[in-house]
């Protein structure tokens, strides 16, 4: 991961209705939310909803599909492993068994 994707997800997540969507979809796993039920949960509107999950996949935090007339949106675990990855990368200077769980948590994220 390049440190200029590096920094345009970590600014995507910068914000408290940013960060509570992507946390509330990271419990909800690959089947995703619809966006309305998004915004229900986090009394959100609609507008809001759609502005803030946009950035978030133009981020490669989230991916989205249409299901008749909804649009379901879940977290993009590739790009949470890739955005993980760079910021543990270089962890403890060559010796990320310091990082304890923070690091075994960066290489299993995502794993089937």
């Amino acid at each position: 991961m390049k440190e200029s994707h590096a920094i345009q997800a970590l600014s995507a997540l910068a914000h408290e209705h940013r960060m509570a969507i992507f946390k509330t979809l990271m419990r909800e796993g690959p089947s995703g939310l619809p966006a309305g039920a998004i915004g229900e949960r986090l009394e959100l509107g609609g507008s809001k909803v759609s502005f803030h999950v946009g950035l978030m996949e133009r981020a490669g935090l989230l991916r989205s599909w249409r299901v008749n007339r909804h649009i379901y949106y879940a977290v993009e675990i590739d790009g949470m492993r890739e955005l993980l990855g760079f910021l543990t990368e270089d962890c403890c200077g060559g010796h990320p068994e310091i990082c304890g769980a923070l690091f075994e948590t960066a290489q299993v994220c995502g794993d089937d």
